[in-house]
C-alpha cells in the first residue's frame, strides 16, 4: 500500500542530517553532580515580527532520532514552561536551596524528546524587541505557530518524528488551537495532543466548580439552597451558574459567596488538600486574575486580564515556587542557557499592563471539532482535587463533543515503587478522544502525581489504551 501523501511529503522536505544549532546547546549546567546522558539545548525561536520565544528541548535519554516529540506549553496566560520543565515533567527539578538540581525519574523525555517554550512574548525569558506584548488567543497562537516552524528549522533532523502538543491549564487554549494550525500543515507530523487540568468551557467549568464546591464541604446547606434558589430556580439538576449570575444580581451575589471561599486565600485553589506554603492569607492577591476562568465575564473580570503599568509579578497563590526563580535568575545559569543580558528576569507568572491579554473563546469546542474531522487524537486529564479547571466541568465538556463511546468509564492503574498495582484514577475512552482523571492530584498533575502522569504520557505517543 502507498504511503499517505504527508507521509510522501515529509519524506521529500530537504533535511539536513545532524543539523541541531551547537551555538543554543547547553554545554555545562549548573548544579547537576554529572552531566546527563542526553543532549539539550536553550536559545529563541522566531515568532512573528519582533517577538522571540525562548525553548528549552531536552533528547529522549532513549532514542532521539526515532522518538516522538512532545510540545509542552504552561499556561496562565503569563506562566512560564521552564516551571514545567524544573518542577514538574522535565529531567530535573530544583531544590530548595535553588542551586542544586535533582534528576527526575519520572522525566517525559523517557518516552519523548520534548521541548518547552515560553509563549506568549514576556512570558519567562521570552521577549521582543519593541517590548509590545499586547496579545490574545489567536495571536499567542499563531506566534506558537511560526515558533514550532523555526524550530524545525534548527532541528530539521525532527521533522519526520511524530509530533504531540501538550500543556496544561490555560494551555487547554493554546494546546488545540496551536494541533489545528500544525495539522493543516503537512510539515509537521502531526499526531495526538494532550491538556492537563485545561480550560475548556467557561460555562462548563464555572458550573461544575459550584457542585464541586459543595460535595467538597466547602459550602454547607445553607449556602448551596440559597445558591440553587438564586440561580437555579430550586432544582440543582439544572444549574448554569454562569450565565444565571450574569442575568441576576441575587444569583451573582450567592456565586460570588462561594468564589470567596475557593478564592480568598485559606485554600490553595490548585490542590484542595495541599497546605498554604506561606500560610493562609499571605499569598499575593495578584493570582486571582489568574485563576478564575470562568467567571471572567461578570462585572469585576469585564476587562482584559493586566494588572498595571509595567511588567510585575503574579505568582500562583497558595505555592513556594522561589526556588525555580533563584536558580533561573542566576548569573551562570542565565549564561548556561544562553540568554542575553538584556533579557529581563525571570518570573513564573507576569502581567504586563491593563488589557495585555485579550481572552477571545470561553468554549474550545470548534478547534476540537477540526482535530477529530482531521483523525487527529487526543487526552483530556484532571487532577480530581483542582479547583482551578475541576475535573467535573471538563469531563462534562468531554461528553459534550459528542464522540462515540468505546469503552464506558472505569478504573485505571499504575505500578508504585514497590511495583504494587494502584488506582491511578478514572478513564472512558470515545473515539479519538481519552479523559481521565488522576486521583488525589491537583492542578499540576506531573507534580503532584509524576507516575500516572508519565505513564499518561506514554500511552499518548505509544498509542496504548488504559
Amino acid at each position: 500500500m502507498l504511503p499517505p501523501l504527508k507521509h510522501l511529503l515529509l519524506m521529500l522536505l530537504p533535511v539536513t542530517i545532524l543539523a541541531a544549532p551547537s551555538e543554543d546547546e547547553i554545554r555545562m549546567l549548573p548544579g547537576l553532580a554529572e552531566e546527563p546522558s542526553f543532549k539539550q539545548y536553550s536559545g529563541y525561536l522566531a515568532a512573528t515580527g519582533s517577538r522571540r520565544l525562548h525553548y528549552w528541548f531536552v533528547e529522549s535519554v532513549n532514542n532521539p532520532k526515532k522518538d516522538p516529540v512532545a510540545v509542552w506549553l504552561n499556561g496562565g496566560p503569563g506562566c512560564s514552561s521552564l516551571f514545567g520543565l524544573l518542577g514538574e515533567n522535565g529531567p530535573f527539578k530544583v531544590m530548595d536551596d535553588g542551586a542544586t538540581l535533582e534528576p527526575n525519574p519520572f522525566s517525559w523525555n523517557n518516552v519523548a524528546n520534548v521541548l518547552y517554550i515560553e509563549s506568549p512574548a514576556g512570558v519567562g525569558f521570552s521577549y521582543a524587541t519593541d517590548s509590545n506584548y499586547v496579545t490574545n488567543d489567536d495571536r499567542t497562537a499563531t506566534e506558537n505557530y511560526a515558533a514550532m516552524k523555526d524550530f524545525f528549522n534548527k532541528f530539521p533532523e525532527y521533522r519526520v518524528n511524530e509530533l504531540f502538543i501538550t500543556g496544561e491549564s490555560y494551555g487547554g487554549i493554546y494546546v488545540p488551537m496551536l494541533s489545528v494550525l500544525l495539522m493543516g500543515d503537512p510539515s509537521f507530523n502531526l499526531k495526538g495532543y494532550a491538556v492537563g487540568n485545561g480550560v475548556s468551557s467557561d460555562e462548563m467549568l464555572g458550573s461544575s466548580i459550584m457542585y464541586f464546591a459543595y460535595y467538597h464541604g466547602l459550602v454547607g446547606t445553607t449556602e448551596w439552597t440559597n445558591l440553587v434558589k438564586q440561580c437555579c430556580g430550586g432544582s440543582e439538576n439544572s444549574c448554569k451558574f454562569v450565565s444565571a449570575a450574569q442575568q441576576s444580581n441575587a444569583c451573582e451575589t450567592e456565586v460570588r459567596k462561594v468564589r470567596e471561599i475557593i478564592d480568598g486565600g485559606s485554600f490553595d485553589a490548585y490542590n484542595l488538600y495541599a497546605p498554604c506554603a506561606f500560610g493562609v492569607g499571605s499569598h499575593l492577591e495578584a493570582h486571582n486574575g489568574l485563576v478564575d476562568w470562568a467567571f471572567r465575564s461578570l462585572p469585576q473580570h469585564s476587562k482584559s486580564r493586566g494588572y498595571g503599568s509595567k511588567r510585575i509579578r503574579a505568582e500562583r497563590g497558595c505555592t513556594n515556587n522561589t526556588r525555580v526563580s533563584v536558580y533561573l535568575n542566576s548569573p551562570e545559569v542565565r549564561h548556561a542557557l544562553n540568554i542575553p543580558e538584556s533579557v529581563h528576569t525571570w518570573q513564573e507568572c507576569s502581567a504586563f499592563g491593563e488589557g495585555w491579554y485579550t481572552n477571545i473563546y470561553n468554549n474550545t469546542t470548534p478547534f476540537y471539532q477540526k482535530l477529530f474531522n482531521g483523525g487527529i487524537r487526543g487526552i483530556l486529564y484532571n487532577g480530581d482535587v483542582d479547583m482551578v479547571c475541576n475535573f467535573l466541568g471538563d469531563e462534562w465538556f468531554a461528553e459534550s463533543l459528542g464522540r462515540p463511546v468505546r469503552e464506558e468509564r472505569k478504573m485505571w492503574y499504575y505500578s508504585d515503587e514497590k511495583g504494587l498495582k494502584q488506582v491511578a484514577g478514572f478513564v472512558k475512552t470515545f473515539d479519538l478522544l481519552t479523559s481521565l482523571t488522576v486521583r488525589g492530584s491537583g492542578h499540576m498533575v506531573p507534580m503532584d502525581r509524576p507516575r500516572p502522569a508519565l505513564l499518561i504520557i506514554q500511552n499518548l505517543v505509544q498509542n496504548t489504551p488504559f
